[in-house]
């Protein structure tokens, strides 16, 4: 597996990387990707953004508005959280690809004495309390 540690915060170009990696390296390579965001709101692919948004806020207060590839709700990033990319050449079942991807988090959290778990809603959860949340992106050239 390729890690790549993206330092960059810049969530257009953060995406982008994303989409980068997907479509034009190695599809027999898999990549894991390490990044944060500068205050920003990612859209879902079919999000309606000026139903998600409050456009004079995210305008005042400098924040990005980016889509991304993969489907599910409105999230806000910032520098207070780190999000993680599996890029891989897969065709297993959703849901056992969301545990695929999600256990080495649990594991590393483990291992720090934090115990996590994966829920039925592909999120990561810690007393019940959710903390990370997952989606999947299928690309064929």
């Amino acid at each position: 597996m390729i890690h790549i540690i993206n330092e960059s915060t810049n969530p257009y170009f953060n995406l982008a990387l994303e989409e980068y990696v997907i479509k034009e390296m190695d599809p027999g390579q898999d990549y894991f990707i390490l990044w944060q965001n500068s205050p920003a709101v990612i859209v879902g692919k079919s999000q309606n953004t000026i139903e998600e948004i409050d456009q004079a806020y995210v305008e005042k207060h400098g924040i990005y508005v980016v889509r991304r590839l993969s489907g599910g709700g409105a999230v806000y990033h910032d520098l207070g959280n780190l999000n993680f990319t599996f890029i891989t050449d897969n065709t297993g079942e959703v849901m056992e690809n969301f545990k695929r991807f999600t256990e080495p988090v649990i594991q590393a959290l483990a291992s720090l004495g934090v115990k996590a778990e994966f829920n039925s809603r592909n999120d990561l959860t810690i007393d019940g309390k959710k903390f990370s949340g997952n989606a999947q992106y299928y690309y064929q050239k």
